[in-house]
């Protein structure tokens, strides 16, 4: 079900998301509210060819087009990302948590017409 923030502005299912270091330089742990592969994990590398239709694949999607990400392992609700040497983790956070967003500002929601 889609939820409209107080403002109406967003629709859709924020994430809340933790961050944390690892203790390897580069890697970074990102702890969210929800499962998004259930029991099982999905790993990514940089320039694979990502087909599926699953929020873990969407979400590699979107990290890899950043262009400083090497890889991305999913693993139910934690996700660590291997940033390029050179790279940072800015931005990581909030594209995550937006992962489930999907009416931002100045995009029109669709309405239900009568006799659909």
């Amino acid at each position: 079900m889609l939820q409209a923030d107080t403002l109406g502005v967003l629709m859709g299912q924020p994430v809340t998301v933790v961050e944390n270091k690892t203790s390897r330089p580069g890697v970074y742990r990102f702890e969210i509210n929800r499962s998004i592969t259930g029991t099982g994990h999905e790993y990514y590398r940089a320039r694979q060819d990502i087909t599926g239709e699953r929020p873990s694949d969407e979400l590699a999607r979107r990290l890899f087009a950043r262009g400083d990400i090497d890889a991305v392992h999913v693993n139910s609700n934690i996700i660590t990302v291997d940033i390029a040497k050179g790279g940072t983790s800015q931005g990581i956070k909030d594209l995550i948590a937006n992962l489930f967003i999907y009416y931002g500002p100045g995009v029109g929601v669709p309405t239900l017409v009568e006799g659909d």
